[in-house]
C-alpha cells in the first residue's frame, strides 16, 4: 500500500473500524486522525467522561496515547510495505503547562525528517532511533502540554 493510499484509508471514513480493531483503548478515548501528510500529523481528542481524571480534566495517560498516536502513525506511514519494519517505543518524556479540556490537537511536524530516518533505517539491519516532539495545544491556541518519543526501529 502506497503513503497516499494509507492516508485516505486512515483519514477517509471507515478509519474507526481500523481504531476499533488495532487501538480499541484509542477508539473509546475519542482520538482522531486529522492530518497526516508529508510535513506531519495532527491528532485530537475532546474532553469527554470516559478520557477524564478526578479534576475535571483529560487524564494524562490519555493525552500520552493521542500524542504517541501521532508520532507512530507519522513514522508508519513512510514505511514501504514490502520490508519487515519494527517499531519500538523506547522513552517517553512530558512536561504538562495547562488543564486539558475541550478540544486538544497534538502536533507533530517532524514529517520530512521521518521520511529520511525511515529510508536509511530500511537500508540497513542496523537499529536507530528518532526523538519525535508533540506540541498539545486547547481550542484557543494554548500550550497545553509537550511530549517527545523516542522510537527505536530497525529493518528485519
Amino acid at each position: 500500500m502506497s503513503k497516499l493510499a494509507f492516508r485516505k484509508q486512515a483519514l477517509g471514513p471507515f478509519f474507526f473500524l481500523f481504531l476499533l480493531r488495532r487501538l480499541p483503548l484509542a477508539y473509546l478515548a475519542g482520538v482522531k486522525l486529522n492530518k497526516l501528510d508529508d510535513e506531519g500529523s495532527i491528532t485530537s481528542m475532546k474532553f469527554k467522561w470516559l478520557n477524564q481524571n478526578p479534576f475535571r480534566s483529560i487524564y494524562f495517560a490519555a493525552m500520552h496515547m493521542a500524542a504517541e498516536f501521532s508520532t507512530g502513525s507519522l513514522l508508519f506511514q513512510y514505511i514501504d510495505k514490502k520490508t519487515r519494519f519494527s517499531m519500538l517505543l523506547v522513552e517517553t518524556e512530558a512536561q504538562f503547562h495547562k488543564k486539558a479540556v475541550g478540544k486538544i490537537k497534538f502536533s507533530c511536524t517532524k514529517g520530512p525528517e521521518v521520511d529520511s530516518f525511515v529510508q536509511e533505517v530500511q537500508e540497513t539491519t542496523e537499529g536507530a532511533t528518532i526523538t519525535l516532539p508533540v506540541e498539545v495545544t486547547n481550542e484557543n491556541g494554548d500550550l497545553v502540554a509537550t511530549f517527545k518519543y523516542n522510537w527505536s526501529c530497525r529493518s528485519k
